[in-house]
């Protein structure tokens, strides 16, 4: 008797195989085809799954922000509070933590996401993260202030490469590391929302 793979392990191959031929190749010149290639299925079996390249895009942009809606869901059950703040921003540095594939993939195809409706949902959902990290009657300082929060963990990634570069041959920061450093900064960063501005 032969067993069946779950449907949904067959999309999550899917997306992993997209990934990988999207960073190889980019997203505009990797065709369906190639992607049924690289799977070992037809294309008639992969539209079982996604109708379109922008579905497979899709995908990749749900499994990146997984972590961003569960921390989006658990911020708007909170009353607001410069913890539940600080907490937001663990949150969303620990579910990025595992993410820098796709956090690579989409910094290199920013233009072609931001023309697509999942740059636009993708963009939906940072806005509303930073909201829930504002606090009541925010200033423009402090949605600044958010925004840069969070931006903080995902640039950590490429400023730590570059640094390695620069090195040449030195220790390299590890991940645990740049995680920690990437955390501190951020939540140093938001300490200062809802604090009058300096001059």
């Amino acid at each position: 008797m032969t067993t069946q793979t779950p449907r949904g392990d067959t999309r999550a191959r899917i997306v992993d195989v997209a990934l990988e031929l999207f960073s190889e190749h980019g997203y505009e010149k990797t065709s369906l085809r190639e992607i049924a290639d690289r799977l070992g299925v037809t294309k008639a079996a992969l539209y079982y799954h996604f109708r379109t390249k922008e579905d497979i895009l899709a995908g990749i942009v749900d499994s990146m922000s997984a972590p961003i809606d569960e921390a989006i869901a658990w911020g708007r059950e909170q009353p607001y509070s410069p913890e539940v703040r600080d907490e937001i921003v663990r949150r969303f540095a620990e579910g990025m933590a595992d993410r820098q594939r796709l956090l690579r993939f989409f910094h290199e195809n920013q233009p072609t996401i931001r023309e697509l409706s999942v740059g636009t949902r993708f963009k939906e959902r940072m806005i509303n993260l930073t909201r829930l990290m504002q606090g009541p009657e925010p200033t423009f300082e402090d949605r600044v202030r958010a925004a840069v929060s969070l931006m903080v963990i995902n640039v950590t990634h490429f400023i730590s490469e570059a640094v390695e570069e620069e090195q040449c041959g030195n220790e390299p920061v590890d991940p645990e590391s740049r995680q920690a450093v990437a955390l501190r900064v951020a939540l140093d960063v938001a300490e200062q929302i809802g604090k009058p501005a300096q001059d």
